[in-house]
């Protein structure tokens, strides 16, 4: 991909992402992830509807009238986004790739911090660390995060949630707003992952392709995994065939769903063919 078409592929997707997060997430992200807590401002004087609890009697004492003390958030949050950048992400029988919308989600997510004033981290993985960007400001910053999301061309195919929420305990040592975006095709990160949660705001964004869930009866077809890079010639015409497969995608589902409820995460599952936008803003509602 040329410069110039890198670009035009950064700008449409700012335009469409940052129109949604000004307009639709800003508040609902400010309101679901909150700063660390209160912070002293100024004093001002007492006028009518503010709480007495707020009077300074220090200062209300010296100048012989009512003073109150003004608090803000103390936001200074950290987002880090989490994407899996493996083979798998390049499917999609719908509108769009699995990557593809995996990059407007985390785009918006981007826009909805920066908006807000906190910084933004990334973390693309596949079985191993494929870049880190570490967390900044900036809608400059910002654009560099999209770019990678779009043209970065990682080296392995392979996916290992693991790997990568144990790196992310390594970089990472404050908490952080993590939203980890994968199809989360994947095993074994359960204990990682409860560790993890533990120590920062985590969720987990489940992109998925519809035609994922079941095979459907085309006959004999030629398959490719896009991870291992394997092709086999697969006979879909098969009941039993098909029946297995539709177990194992559903035990992936419900592996995913249940370890990052039982860890205490929070989870969104979005198909390429839904509506990212209404999936994000029921979630946060849920969790206000």
């Amino acid at each position: 991909m040329d410069t110039k078409e890198l670009l035009k592929k950064v700008r449409k997707i700012e335009i469409k992402t940052r129109r949604v997060s000004d307009h639709v997430f800003g508040g609902e992200y400010h309101s679901t992830f909150k700063g660390r807590g209160m912070t002293f401002s100024e004093v001002r004087q007492y006028q009518f509807g503010d709480d007495v609890r707020a009077i300074d009697w220090n200062v209300t004492a010296r100048y012989n009238e009512p003073y109150i003390k003004v608090f803000e958030e103390e936001r200074e949050l950290t987002l880090m986004l989490m994407v899996d950048v493996s083979g798998s992400q390049l499917f999609g029988t719908e509108n769009q790739f699995k990557k593809e919308t995996i990059t407007e989600i985390a785009a918006t997510l981007a826009f909805s911090a920066t908006q807000n004033n906190d910084k933004v981290g990334l973390i693309l993985f596949t079985d191993d660390i494929e870049l880190f960007i570490p967390p900044k400001k900036g809608r400059s910053h910002v654009l560099r995060i999209i770019r990678e999301l779009i043209e970065f061309k990682p080296k392995s195919n392979k996916t290992n949630v693991s790997q990568a929420l144990k790196y992310l305990s390594n970089v990472q040592k404050k908490k952080a707003i993590v939203f980890v975006l994968s199809d989360f095709i994947a095993d074994d990160y359960l204990q990682t992952l409860k560790i993890v949660s533990g120590r920062h705001d985590l969720t987990g964004i489940r992109v998925f392709d519809k035609s994922e869930i079941e095979i459907p009866n085309l006959g004999v077809v030629q398959m490719h995994d896009q991870e291992t890079g394997q092709v086999q010639l697969v006979n879909t015409s098969s009941r039993a065939m098909r029946k297995n497969y539709a177990t194992y995608y559903a035990e992936k589902v419900a592996y995913f769903e249940q370890g990052f409820s039982k860890s205490g995460s929070g989870t969104v599952s979005c198909g390429t063919n839904e509506n990212y936008v209404k999936k994000l803003l029921g979630y946060f509602k849920r969790r206000n």
